[in-house]
């Protein structure tokens, strides 16, 4: 229930209503972190850690691609080298750079204990990112099942932005 709530503060904060589209409100998240909003950074780079639906494609940002990872910062984390450098990008853009080790660290745990991972915006599954299968396409979205794909793919707009996207190969 907080980070709908903290969903719904940032809608409001930037005048929009709440939203029900996964899509939409990580792009109003975005939006507030690039204004330089600290929690906002927190959030998005928590999100595109965690695999989240719609996280890692809204979050990309093309002036971390180059940014050098320490091998410290890397030890242990089971996500691409391009995730970790646009996470780290957020958290240092949110003044996180002194504690760096310490967020990521509470990334990596909170990612191994699950999430609603579905891309699909009506799919309120729980469970472990090992469980939801990945677009063989576009490597990035994720789903609970056939069903959610299709529906995603046919209404939920998957179909034009799939393979449009840096692909994270890694995971």
């Amino acid at each position: 229930m907080a980070s709908h709530n903290a969903a719904s503060n940032i809608c409001q904060a930037l005048g929009r209503g709440v939203t029900h589209s996964k899509r939409r409100a990580m792009q109003w998240r975005r939006q507030a972190a690039e204004n330089g909003e600290a929690l906002s950074c927190y959030t998005l780079a928590a999100r595109m850690y965690g695999d989240e639906p719609y996280a890692r494609e809204v979050g990309h940002v093309w002036e971390a691609a180059g940014v050098a990872t320490s091998a410290g910062i890397m030890e242990g984390h089971d996500v691409p080298l391009g995730v970790l450098a646009d996470v780290s990008y957020w958290l240092r853009k949110g003044e996180y750079r002194d504690n760096l080790d310490q967020v990521l660290e509470t990334f990596r745990r909170r990612a191994s204990e699950g999430g609603k991972y579905c891309r699909n915006d009506g799919c309120e599954v729980v469970g472990q990112l090992k469980d939801f299968k990945i677009c063989p396409q576009c490597k990035n979205a994720r789903y609970c099942g056939a069903a959610c794909q299709k529906q995603d793919w046919n209404a939920g707009g998957h179909k034009e932005t799939c393979g449009k996207l840096p692909v994270y190969v890694g995971r």
